[in-house]
């Protein structure tokens, strides 16, 4: 044989194995077989109990009390003010939180809060991983108050499994029927309690029950209704794994010094199964029961390592507890440890936990920074303030002797709980006149009643003679308002057109 023969030989079998491929893959690709997305596998924990899910019925017990009280809670704040604890008041546009009032203009307060809750976050996760996921955010809380629900009504793991399998029949029907019903009303009562945060609690509710509430508050609650029932019901831990950026962020956040559910795979490999009285030399303390993946709410294996959909709820760890126990074993297993103690048990090295690291006591640091100036800020902040707009059609006014007047719209804000009296003077420029409309003396300064968290708003008309104008387009002057009580002081700056050509 030929060295082209051979050559042709395997030419032909190459591309008789080319034509195979195509065909596999014409056949992987075609209409029938093409998924836009893989089906949603549904996932049932086994119900399980320990520690962490004490801890965790304990955190849901916490959120969801807070989350459904708080629009209940009474503050006095005087008369004429609202005394709802917390409250977001867009029609007087004003947040209350307890002794805290936040006005329009010191939204800067918001976004410090969104600043601190965003580097809290880096360093929890810094510390202790995904600990906000899997005990105190929402949709795990909910998720878990439904899985609750659906555990009371269908029965165990088990019993849930059969049930999905089984046909339909009045005794399934019922049961899912009763599920969704109370997952219903769940929802419902998020979406209302979620309005009471905007509007007078005790108030709302009459007009909710009577039929006479805004079509809003009954389009929101709808709104969220539907979302807490499809988030927390229906979709579940997809929302973890697909929709929430969080997963995808806190990667960045975390090193191998990080505090997270681990599996321990220096003492568990290698794993399989065991018999009763076999020795346990040359084998690890695993047995491979995947009860821990039975308790997993994301439906993960802890065994193949740090995964993007662990929320560190620990609850494969009380499942993996329970098993060591009855197996003899020592507990923890699984366990909150970090990477680097595994790679340091390895090498024989003592194992430790190191919390100051400088990405911790970076956010550290920031986070002590912002809270000490929103503090201060918060302290020192003042109970007056004034806005001041030049008039602009007409751009000024020219008087018959020559003279030249400008019109002002001051706005001046009492931001305590008490009704007050400020005074409120023109500096900067040699006025013949200062009027104040409404007012019937002209005597600077003058005097104005402001009620208790209220702005008035007044009218000031400044007169220059034609003599003290000077030969600038416009002159620089001052609006001053003062408190004499507390000593209080706020000064705004604007210009005069003097209507002289520069």
């Amino acid at each position: 044989m030929t060295a082209h023969t051979v050559i042709d030989r395997l030419g032909g079998g190459q591309q008789a194995a080319e034509g195979v491929a195509r065909s596999d893959a014409q056949a992987t690709n075609s209409a029938a077989n093409r998924k836009l997305y893989k089906p949603r596998v549904p996932i049932h924990p086994r119900e399980q109990d320990g520690v962490y899910r004490k801890i965790k019925w304990a955190m849901m017990a916490v959120t969801l009390s807070i989350y459904y009280l708080i629009p209940w809670v009474r503050w006095d704040r005087g008369p004429d003010a609202p005394d709802q604890a917390v409250l977001v008041d867009f029609a007087h546009q004003r947040f209350y939180f307890f002794f805290i009032e936040i006005w329009p203009q010191e939204v800067y307060y918001i976004t410090g809060l969104l600043i601190l809750a965003a580097v809290s976050l880096f360093l929890v996760n810094a510390l202790f991983g995904r600990l906000w996921c899997g005990y105190s955010c929402p949709q795990t809380v909910w998720t878990d108050l439904f899985i609750w629900v659906e555990t009371k009504i269908e029965g165990d793991r088990n019993a849930r499994i059969k049930l999905d399998a089984a046909p339909w029949t009045a005794n399934k029907i019922v049961k899912r029927v009763s599920k969704h019903a109370i997952w219903l009303m769940f929802a419902v009562a998020t979406g209302g309690a979620w309005v009471f945060y905007y509007n007078d609690a005790p108030t709302l509710l009459h007009q909710l029950l009577t039929g006479t509430a805004s079509i809003g508050n009954y389009a929101f609650i709808g709104i969220l209704a539907f979302t807490t029932y499809s988030l927390g019901g229906l979709m579940r831990e997809q929302v973890c794994t697909y929709m929430c950026p969080w997963p995808r962020i806190q990667a960045a956040m975390s090193d191998k010094e990080s505090l997270t559910v681990t599996y321990r795979s220096d003492r568990g490999e290698p794993r399989g199964a065991h018999k009763k009285g076999d020795p346990w030399e040359d084998r690890g303390s695993c047995i491979d029961c995947n009860q821990c993946v039975a308790a997993c709410p994301m439906g993960i294996d802890i065994r193949d390592g740090a995964q993007l959909e662990c929320i560190n709820c620990g609850l494969c760890i009380d499942a993996c507890d329970d098993v060591m126990k009855k197996i003899g074993q020592p507990a923890r297993l699984i366990a909150y440890d970090t990477d680097a103690n595994i790679q340091r048990r390895l090498k024989g090295e003592k194992t430790r936990f190191r919390f100051l690291r400088p990405r911790t006591m970076f956010y550290a640091a920031v986070l002590v920074i912002v809270s000490a100036v929103m503090l201060f800020t918060l302290a020192t902040r003042r109970t007056i303030d004034m806005d001041v707009l030049r008039d602009r059609n007409p751009n000024y006014v020219t008087l018959a002797d020559g003279a030249v007047r400008n019109g002002y719209t001051v706005k001046l804000l009492n931001l305590s709980s008490s009704a007050r009296d400020f005074h409120l003077a023109v500096s900067g420029l040699k006025t013949r006149e200062v009027k104040v409309i409404g007012l019937e003396t002209d005597i600077m300064p003058a005097i104005l009643h402001v009620p208790a968290d209220k702005v008035r708003t007044v009218r000031v008309l400044v007169t220059v003679a034609k003599a003290d104008l000077g030969t600038a387009g416009s002159r620089d002057i001052t609006f001053t308002v003062t408190e004499p009580v507390h000593g209080q002081v706020r000064a705004v700056g604007q210009v005069f057109a003097t209507g002289v050509a520069q």
